[in-house]
């Protein structure tokens, strides 16, 4: 696996490229800024970039919208964003596409060396992986908004898991029921939130989106 870094705190910067490169990950690229990302993931071939939200000069979100222009010209490109704090409007914008192989992660899950590994391979996979801190606040916020409102309990439950990116075993497991019992509560979360069976796009993340955009 070929992966470019755009992180402007160096420690974290070449944190990452030790812990990748420990892996056998190939690090190709480790930039302080944002502003050749397409470029460089094109010339080198990346098959992952992982990137910081809030880059120099601005430190808004130079580094989210260089990761929305690589996703532009190149749709589906595996895009790993870390913030340092829970923003829903740039995991919204990261996740507009439909395409999947997108992670939003919060810097500290960094450190939980296995999870932070397993992410990696789920985007390069084309999975999509958002902190659970971001779920749960989205979550929190939109309980009470249509069409969100019509979910019961256990499919809010069941939403947020998928919204993790966990399969439908793994929901299986945590919630402690059988996994036809999951296939069920998600074929009612599609149709509570209209997810047609022949509509475009990876369902698991349009729902997901749909509580995205009733911030």
């Amino acid at each position: 696996m070929r992966v470019v870094i755009a992180e402007d705190d160096t420690l974290l910067r070449e944190g990452l490229s030790a812990l990748l490169s420990a892996e056998g990950i190939d690090v190709v690229a480790a930039h302080a800024d944002a502003s050749r990302l397409h470029e460089t993931v094109e010339e080198l071939a990346a098959d992952l970039a992982v990137v910081d939200v809030r880059m120099p000069p601005t430190f808004t979100d130079e580094g989210l919208r260089a990761a929305i222009e690589v996703r532009t010209r190149r749709p589906g490109f595996p895009m790993l964003v870390l913030s340092a704090h829970v923003e829903t409007r740039y995991a919204s914008d990261l996740l507009a596409d439909g395409a999947g192989a997108v992670g939003y992660l919060l810097k500290e899950r960094v450190g939980a060396v296995e999870d932070f590994l397993r992410t990696i391979d789920r985007v390069v996979a084309g999975e999509t992986v958002l902190d659970p801190e971001v779920v749960t606040t989205l979550m929190r916020r939109n309980r009470s908004r249509s069409p969100l409102a019509t979910l019961t309990a256990r499919e809010r439950d069941v939403l947020e898991l998928m919204a993790q990116g966990y399969r439908n075993a793994d929901i299986a497991a945590r919630l402690h029921v059988t996994e036809a019992a999951i296939h069920k509560h998600i074929r009612s979360i599609f149709a509570k939130l209209n997810l047609l069976t022949d509509e475009a796009g990876h369902r698991r993340v349009l729902a997901v989106l749909t509580y995205l955009r009733e911030q």
